[in-house]
């Protein structure tokens, strides 16, 4: 009796392809899909089993379910003067009724109910493309991630820097200014007094005649205007600090 051609259908169909560099494991899938109308239990088996670790190893699919079994190739030195040898096979059998106990099951099946698949493994190693690639692609995720984390703070500080040196420069102005009318304020103040000391002296060396009565208005009116100077110019500085102020302050 001829042996049972495999019920599943596998992908990849002869070769397990592992891509390098090999210092870390490295990993590629095995899907066993079942089209028929029966339960089918698997196992799989390789020549190198301490260079591999496969999960699942062995189960039962379901009828038109899929399993992927995940194959690790464990970190090697290799060789690429070295052929591999390496080889797995998957092992199939259609599950009974009431199928407990796997271990018992594969023991005491007979060949003829038995269905395998070889695969082979091959070792690829990256193209000189695809180093340079992954080299760019490194580099620039954590520049991107960079600006992505670090752009709206960025800007935000910039942003601060020069509203703070605006605000900076604009208190010396005001400053400034302020200094400057305290300065004429004070020189204003000083000859309203210098004024009123001598319009003093004149009035006391004056004989009291009809001239007292023109001195005395004389008097009056350039006391107002020297008074109503240092208050106009006090609401001038009032008004130009406020607007500095106001812009800083904004």
């Amino acid at each position: 009796m001829s042996k049972l051609e495999q019920v599943l259908i596998l992908d990849p169909p002869s070769d397990l392809r592992f891509k390098g560099p090999f210092t870390d494991v490295v990993t590629t899938n095995l899907k066993l899909k079942n089209p028929s109308d029966r339960r089918v239990c698997f196992k799989v088996k390789t020549t190198a089993p301490r260079r591999y670790c496969v999960r699942p190893n062995s189960g039962v699919i379901d009828p038109g379910a899929t399993v992927t079994i995940s194959v690790m190739l464990q970190p090697f030195d290799y060789d690429p003067n070295e052929k591999s040898k390496h080889k797995f096979m998957v092992q199939t059998i259609f599950a009974p009724p009431n199928v407990s106990d796997m271990d018992s099951l594969w023991k005491d099946a007979k060949p003829d109910d038995l269905m395998d698949s070889k695969l082979r493994c091959v070792f690829e190693l990256p193209s000189e493309n695809d180093k340079v690639n992954d080299v760019e692609a490194t580099k620039a995720a954590p520049v991107m991630n960079s600006a992505k984390a670090d752009g709206p703070s960025a800007t935000m500080v910039a942003a601060k820097t020069v509203s703070a040196s605006l605000d900076d420069t604009e208190m010396k102005k005001v400053l400034e200014e302020c200094k400057r009318l305290q300065t004429e304020m004070s020189k204003i103040a000083e000859e309203n007094r210098q004024l009123k000391v001598d319009d003093g002296i004149r009035m006391r060396k004056a004989p009291r005649s009809d001239h007292m009565t023109s001195n005395s208005t004389s008097l009056l009116g350039r006391e107002s205007s020297t008074a109503s100077l240092p208050s106009l110019l006090v609401v001038i500085a009032a008004i130009f600090i406020g607007f500095f102020l106001g812009k800083f302050i904004l």
